[in-house]
């Protein structure tokens, strides 16, 4: 009859049952999971644990030291989305074959309504007519536009009307 071959587990899944609360290893306190030995995975890994650092690092990355904060229920992340200038005239065409874009005689009408307009360098000169239709833009995006003869066209932001009594 053959033997059974057990598959390869640890002492600890394997030796269970009555009197087996030290597993062979005579005092329970000489071979916790945790504790001097080290143990599975990350247990041991407070105080003294200078020789699992190279682990941690490699496997956890280096955001696993120190704090990381909290963020409270009131801070929001800014979720608006950016585009510059000069990747709007670099992907003109992508944005025609999409349909984000319209090429007239006048020039280049963009819908980029969900989008924030910047400008990235001061120097930069826009080569095409743009008209743009988007929620926010900076002022020198506005102005770099409008010298090239082009226009952004912003919402109108509603303004609160003062009731006096």
């Amino acid at each position: 009859m053959p033997l059974r071959k057990t598959k390869k587990r640890s002492k600890a899944s394997r030796m269970h049952g009555k009197g087996m609360g030290t597993h062979g290893w005579g005092a329970r306190k000489k071979h916790k999971k945790s504790g001097h030995h080290g143990g599975g995975g990350m247990s041991g890994s407070g105080k003294r644990a200078d020789q699992k650092k190279t682990l941690v690092t490699k496997l956890y990355g280096h955001s696993y030291f120190g704090k990381q904060g909290v963020t409270s229920r009131g801070t929001k992340r800014d979720t608006r989305q950016r585009i510059n200038l000069q990747d709007i005239e670099l992907r003109l065409e992508s944005f025609v074959s999409r349909g984000l874009a319209e090429k007239t005689a006048k020039g280049y009408e963009l819908d980029l309504k969900e989008y924030k307009i910047l400008n990235k360098s001061k120097s930069y000169k826009v080569q095409n007519k743009l008209f743009i239709t988007a929620m926010e833009a900076s002022k020198s995006a506005i102005d770099v536009v409008k010298k090239a003869g082009g226009e952004i066209l912003l919402p109108k932001k509603s303004e609160k009307k003062v009731v006096e009594e």
